[in-house]
């Protein structure tokens, strides 16, 4: 199967982003260039994890002798972007990822692909579909970005995912609106 590729070289606009209140809010990476947008679900996990290995790759590229790709120590203000996600159309549910450094572009590049049915079920060694490279994958999602605009993305997702709900200070469980059962009272 053909898999079609939205690929983004130099977006517009690359946020994570979050549709509903916090406990039950589903995270997008959303990318835009000229008309073209593009939005796929991600986990909470992956989006924390996204930008903190966003940051170590530009903090480590920033030890580079001369430092030649001009990595800027914190985020350029004029790329801050706060907005709201545009209209959300998701293209898929992220499964695997990829994060790489395009050194002629002076890039960060980002690669994701959708859950497969592999993802979802047990590891089954007589199935013969699970051995068939990526045969139930139909898109996948590449985008490069300035080293500018990656540390304003990593700041912005650092935010996002720090917004949800507070941790228990007992056990470091996320606490609901309506209580925890570390902090509820006993009947």
């Amino acid at each position: 199967m053909r898999t079609q590729v939205h690929e983004f070289s130099w977006p517009d606009r690359v946020v994570i982003g979050v549709i509903g209140l916090p406990g039950s809010r589903t995270f997008y990476l959303q990318v835009r260039e000229g008309k073209q947008i593009v939005s796929i679900a991600m986990e909470k996990q992956q989006s924390a994890l996204l930008a903190e290995k966003i940051d170590e790759i530009l903090d480590q590229l920033i030890t580079v002798e001369g430092n030649p790709f001009s990595i800027p120590m914190g985020t350029p203000v004029e790329l801050v972007d706060n907005d709201p996600l545009e209209a959300v159309q998701e293209q898929f549910r992220t499964g695997a990822m990829s994060l790489g450094w395009d050194p002629t572009t002076a890039q960060i590049v980002i690669e994701a692909h959708p859950i497969t049915d592999d993802d979802s079920e047990d590891d089954d060694d007589d199935d013969e579909s699970l051995h068939e490279d990526g045969a139930n994958e139909t898109e996948m999602l590449r985008v490069r970005m300035p080293v500018g605009t990656a540390r304003a993305f990593a700041k912005r997702t650092r935010e996002i995912v720090g917004a949800g709900r507070p941790a228990c200070p007992l056990c470091g469980y996320p606490v609901d609106a309506d209580g925890h059962i570390c902090t509820l009272p006993e009947a």
